[in-house]
């Protein structure tokens, strides 16, 4: 069931000119300026495909499903990537987990090494992580942002959007999806009609501040939320295999 809605996902988005499985943000605002500087445009050479976002100077942390195809740079210091004020940097590397599923969308989390590190400062920020195994409460309020659509019909935004969701108990999430990946968080969706829709994969579910989650898939491309959670990787289960990553490189 996940494999043929992610063939099915980046068929469509292929087709329109965005490679993403999230989808832009249902129902929020524009970012205010000056917030969310460690969003991140991965891109292909026709554009945008997918959000990220900096957790060292020359790591961004994204969806695995966002390497299906051949990403070659990303776009940072922004919220409107259609400008020319941004920062670019080429992708040297991409780290997707050993154990990324594409037919269960299972461990879909991937690491970018930047060819050249970017400069912290005013414009853009890293964000933290979570400790290994960190514990959401039910409930709690957090937020995901990204470039994708508004609605199932509409392209893509130039200017990034951001959205409050709350975190959904797991047992419900396992009952609304059948054969739901492990290690991963819901939130949002769920007949809230709030939430992500294709454009915004790869994006971080943020939390008090930490990235907690990884925008990974929704209800076959329904960006209305009649009914399913949306779901995230949850990058607390991560934490050695990224830690290991970044020591490599270090």
């Amino acid at each position: 069931m996940y494999g043929l809605r992610a063939f099915l996902l980046f068929y469509v988005l292929t087709c329109v000119g965005q490679t993403v499985h999230g989808g832009k943000i249902i129902h929020g605002k524009k970012a205010p300026t000056d917030s969310l500087q460690y969003m991140v445009s991965v891109q292909t050479n026709d554009g945008h495909v997918c959000g990220g976002f900096l957790i060292t100077p020359d790591f961004v942390m994204t969806a695995a499903h966002c390497g299906e195809i051949e990403l070659t740079h990303v776009i940072l210091g922004t919220h409107n990537i259609k400008r020319n004020n941004y920062v670019k940097r080429e992708i040297e590397m991409t780290y997707k987990h050993p154990n990324y599923d594409p037919e269960n969308i299972k461990c879909d989390i991937m690491l970018l090494k930047l060819a050249v590190q970017v400069d912290v400062n005013e414009r853009i920020h890293t964000i933290a992580i979570p400790p290994p195994n960190a514990n959401l409460k039910v409930d709690q309020t957090c937020s995901v942002a990204g470039w994708g659509k508004i609605d199932s019909w509409s392209s893509s935004v130039s200017v990034l959007r951001v959205v409050n969701v709350s975190v959904i108990e797991p047992e419900f999430c396992k009952r609304e999806w059948e054969d739901l990946p492990p290690n991963v968080i819901c939130a949002g969706g769920s007949g809230t009609y709030k939430g992500f829709c294709q454009g915004d994969s790869g994006g971080p579910l943020v939390c008090n501040d930490i990235a907690v989650g990884i925008v990974s898939f929704n209800g076959d491309l329904a960006c209305v939320y009649p009914h399913l959670p949306n779901v995230y990787t949850d990058i607390s289960t991560y934490v050695p295999w990224i830690n290991e990553i970044l020591k490599e490189n270090y």
